[in-house]
């Protein structure tokens, strides 16, 4: 346990940015989540509107260190990529 003021001070600022970091990267999770369901289902203009909503959160999960900026944008390339195979079918 934290002995000094400034040692619990830390603890608890660590308990609040741990619980901002887990909903923000739930929050992106579920997103992308919900692109990949809509590609799988074949659905494009699902696919197009969870993308509008899951790009963002990819983006600011890679501006926060949440996420590798190379891996965000990756992820983003492919879903994007994705949606546009659907489109040609």
């Amino acid at each position: 346990m934290a002995n000094t003021k400034s040692a619990q001070k830390a603890v608890r600022q660590i308990a609040r940015r741990t619980a901002v970091n887990k909903a923000r990267r739930s929050r992106m999770r579920t997103a992308v989540r919900k692109v990949e369901e809509a590609i799988a289902a074949g659905n494009r203009e699902t696919a197009l509107e969870a993308m509008k909503t899951a790009e963002p959160q990819l983006m600011k999960a890679a501006k926060t260190n949440q996420l590798h900026k190379n891996a965000a944008s990756r992820k983003v390339s492919r879903l994007t990529k994705a949606i546009a195979k659907i489109a040609a079918q």
